[in-house]
Formats: structure tokens, C-alpha cells, sequence
């Protein structure tokens, strides 16, 4: 019996080791994308940024129509719509993948009295004393 229950109890670790291994594996192979989503949301917000201010102090904008202003400048026009057109892709969540995956992990793992950290690696936590 008590070799059996050793057997488990090494079996359990591995099976933990294993989890951590490819959740750690999984979190940093979203890093690059999620690296490159967050570059193209500021570039384009900063493109959105620029073409705005541009668009608000032109003095011409105030005499025209908001279509013929919108038509007067047409990179805040059209790095609006691709901000837009982002969002709509789902880009908001693109950007925080990582984040979202070890949030939810967290969540599971309360359950078994763990955590995990930002990277994926496993925290264990002590066990609650029962009176």
C-alpha cells in the first residue's frame, strides 16, 4: 500500500511538472504575436493620434462639413478606420492573450489550492487547516 501510494505521489509531480511544462511553453509562444499586436495598436493609435489633431486645428474644418472635413484629411480618415476596423477584429484581446490564458488558469487552479504566475510557472499554495 504504501509503496503504491509513493507511486501516485511521484506520478503527481510529473503530471505537474508536465502541466507547468507545456502551459510555460504555451504563455511564451503568445509572447511574439502578442508582441506584435501591441505594435501595430500603437502604431496606429498614434497614427490616429496625429491625424486627429491635425484634423482639429485645421481651420477649415470649422467652415465645412464634417463629411467634406473627413474628406479634406484623409490619413486621420483612413488610420480611423483601421483603429476601428481592429477593434472590430478583436485586437483588445489579441493584445492581452497571456494575460486572459493565466487569468483563467488561476481560476481552475484554486480549486487544487495552486496559482500560477504571469509566465505559466505553478505556485503551490500550503494546505488550509481543517478543525
Amino acid at each position: 500500500m504504501a509503496q503504491r501510494r509513493a507511486f501516485s505521489l511521484a506520478n503527481g509531480k510529473s503530471d505537474l511538472k508536465a502541466f507547468e511544462r507545456r502551459l510555460t511553453e504555451y504563455i511564451s509562444c503568445l509572447q511574439p504575436a502578442t508582441g506584435r499586436w501591441r505594435m501595430i495598436l500603437i502604431v496606429v493609435s498614434v497614427c490616429t493620434a496625429t491625424g486627429a489633431w491635425n484634423w482639429l486645428i485645421d481651420p477649415e474644418t470649422q467652415k465645412v462639413s464634417f463629411f467634406t472635413s473627413l474628406w479634406n484629411h484623409p490619413f486621420f480618415t483612413i488610420s480611423c478606420i483601421t483603429l476601428i476596423g481592429l477593434f472590430f477584429a478583436g485586437i483588445h484581446k489579441r493584445v492581452v492573450a497571456p494575460s486572459i490564458i493565466a487569468a483563467r488558469c488561476r481560476t481552475v487552479l484554486a480549486e487544487y489550492n495552486m496559482s500560477c504566475d504571469d509566465t505559466g510557472k505553478l505556485i503551490l499554495k500550503p494546505r488550509p487547516h481543517v478543525q
